[in-house]
């Protein structure tokens, strides 16, 4: 039997979802949300997060309409709060094999998976951030803009936001004529300007329009399996 959701504003009450479900008997209710599909460089990261019933869940916010400071600091609040949190990255050499949308949903995979090996039990019930279905044996909710309207999408938002950024700053010590610590690996105009000037490096996604143009013009030494970032 699908769940009811009684019609309520979730601009209110982020957290309708969450009780409604664990007031029909899903013990362990889950949000699940990736960050990296529109880069041009880095790999694809999914937050898997379960809410403790007395966590502060109104803090919990889309991150993109968050500051960094602001996504760091309620990172560190999910870990303090109780949350049961796992992530997962897809790198960039995945995505190049499976496209980004099916690395997305392996990346949701994989969390849920990680998520299942920390507890006793896994989830059963995914509330997902978007219009497609994680690729798991378990009941979910698809929620358009979920970030906005479940608290626990959003935390899981805010976890793979900030896994993603400091990888990106990871890789910006590794390849700074990109400057990956600011652009996060984006499409923005000085990107694409470094691209041009000196091709594509190891973690650029050779697939996406605006790097294939350039993949024959040669790659820095390093890759970020010999840097066992993978």
């Amino acid at each position: 039997m699908r769940p009811f959701f009684p019609a309520i504003n979730t601009d209110i009450d982020t957290f309708h979802f969450e009780r409604t479900l664990t007031a029909e008997g899903y013990g362990c209710v889950a949000g699940l949300d990736e960050a990296g599909r529109g880069p041009l460089a880095g790999p694809v990261v999914a937050g898997c997060v379960v809410l403790p019933s007395e966590s502060p869940y109104h803090r919990f916010r889309d991150s993109k309409k968050l500051s960094a400071a602001a996504r760091s600091a309620l990172f560190a609040e999910l870990h303090e709060c109780g949350a049961e949190i796992a992530f997962a990255v897809v790198s960039p050499q995945e995505i190049d094999r499976i496209n980004i949308l099916q690395a997305s949903l392996m990346a949701m995979a994989r969390a849920v998976a990680k998520l299942a090996e920390q507890r006793a039990t896994g989830p059963d019930f995914l509330l997902v951030d978007g219009t497609f279905t994680a690729p798991v044996a378990l009941p979910q909710k698809t929620l358009i803009k979920g970030e906005s309207k479940s608290a626990s999408i959003a935390a899981a938002s805010i976890i793979a936001k900030v896994i993603r950024d400091r990888l990106m700053e990871e890789f910006h010590a590794q390849y700074p004529e990109y400057n990956f610590q600011r652009n996060k690996g984006y499409p923005t105009a000085d990107h694409r300007r470094a691209i041009e000037r000196f091709g594509p490096c190891s973690i650029h996604r050779r697939t996406f329009k605006g790097v294939r143009e350039f993949v024959n013009e040669g790659l820095p030494n390093r890759t970020p399996c010999q840097q066992g970032l993978w």
